[in-house]
């Protein structure tokens, strides 16, 4: 006489072997625990299916215990755990951020903005790099791979078509 080993839980003979069968007997039910438990229907259903998706992957072994329901709540249930867990997670992240209310830009701001982008891209670059970054011409040069002399020249022109582009917009600020 031989002994057969079972791989799981012995099986009861009223358990559905069909997994489209159990499926249907069970997906309603845990669905349901797991709304009651998150709050969120959409939630626990996608959160069910995962579960049953993760048996399907086992079914051949998870269909020889004695209760694979039992496996399926187990995978749900963990899994909505974990999410209840990210989800507190973020919110603590969040309520430890501070809003910091940035006024916008002020009128001066937008018209250098715009006087900047009426300049070709290289004395634009220098011209940010210099006064806004503080770099100096062999900083820039460097950054760029552009001798310094060529650096000065796209200064100079940037510095002279930011005057002009000003003196024709009649103020410092770009209004008219």
């Amino acid at each position: 006489m031989t002994v057969r080993q079972q791989t799981g839980p012995p099986r009861s003979a009223a358990a559905p072997v069909d997994f489209t069968d159990f499926y249907q007997a069970h997906f309603h039910r845990i669905a349901v625990q797991l709304y009651a438990y998150l709050g969120d229907h959409a939630e626990a259903q996608d959160l069910t299916q995962e579960a049953f998706c993760r048996t399907l992957e086992r079914w051949a072994r998870i269909s020889g215990y004695d209760d694979p329901s039992a496996f399926v709540r187990r995978v749900a249930w963990n899994l909505a755990t974990s999410r209840l867990r990210r989800v507190r997670t973020t919110v603590r992240h969040r309520a430890r951020q501070r809003e910091e209310h940035v006024p916008g830009p002020q009128p001066d701001r937008v018209a250098l903005t715009r006087a900047l982008a009426t300049l070709p891209a290289n004395q634009r670059r220098a011209i940010v790099l210099h006064h806004l970054a503080q770099l100096s011409v062999a900083e820039i040069a460097e950054q760029t791979g552009a001798p310094e002399g060529t650096v000065r020249s796209w200064l100079s022109r940037g510095r002279a078509a930011l005057a002009g582009y000003f003196t024709e917009t009649g103020s410092e600020d770009g209004r008219a």
